[in-house]
């Protein structure tokens, strides 16, 4: 490994630790030469997945593409990096069990699908990419789904939580005698 300061090749290794979800080895090391610490990834590369394009040519797939294109997306939202890390690795990880080959807007439309539960506004800029809107009003209309799309509160409870128990519901006289055993509260 060169040292990205003075280019020598003589380091140490310091520490060395694995990622959340074990894919790769994060590595920190320091240049015998300099002095200089710096941290490198290991992580297994995977030559044989090909993006097919919308023009039918052929290209190796590349994370770095994929991750550039979903950072731009988010770029001034107020989103972590180890929630892009994460979109980034679940995308990754769904396109190496699906095969050899993946086409690119299969690429899209699961990006889009994991950028929808998160960010809005990310969704909207990366498929006003993925989707060529031609159109503002192909743009109003991609807005108005989202806006059709229940938004659940997570800090509020719901009014009606679903029952569970034998047969899924309870009968409307055993729910009226519990009403009545705990009348007044809550």
């Amino acid at each position: 490994m060169r040292c990205p300061k003075c280019g020598s090749r003589d380091d140490k290794v310091i520490d060395s630790r694995q990622s959340r979800d074990s894919s790769s080895i994060r590595r920190r090391r320091q240049c015998l030469s300099c002095g200089y610490r710096f941290t490198t990834y290991e992580e297994i590369e995977r030559s044989d997945l090909r993006v097919v394009k919308r023009d039918r040519t052929h290209e190796p797939f590349d994370r770095r593409k994929l991750a550039g294109s979903i950072a731009k997306a988010f770029e001034k939202r107020s989103t972590s990096l180890v929630t892009l890390e994460q979109v980034v690795d679940e995308v990754v990880h769904d396109l190496e069990t699906g095969g050899r080959e993946v086409q690119s807007s299969a690429i899209g439309a699961k990006v889009l699908e994991k950028l929808r539960g998160i960010d809005e506004v990310a969704y909207l800029r990366y498929a006003s990419v993925h989707q060529h809107f031609q159109d503002v009003d192909e743009f109003v209309d991609a807005i108005h789904t989202l806006g059709r799309r229940v938004k659940p509160n997570v800090l509020q409870k719901e009014l009606f939580p679903p029952e569970t128990g034998q047969g899924g519901s309870r009968p409307a006289a055993a729910g009226r005698e519990a009403a009545n055993k705990n009348h007044g509260r809550v």
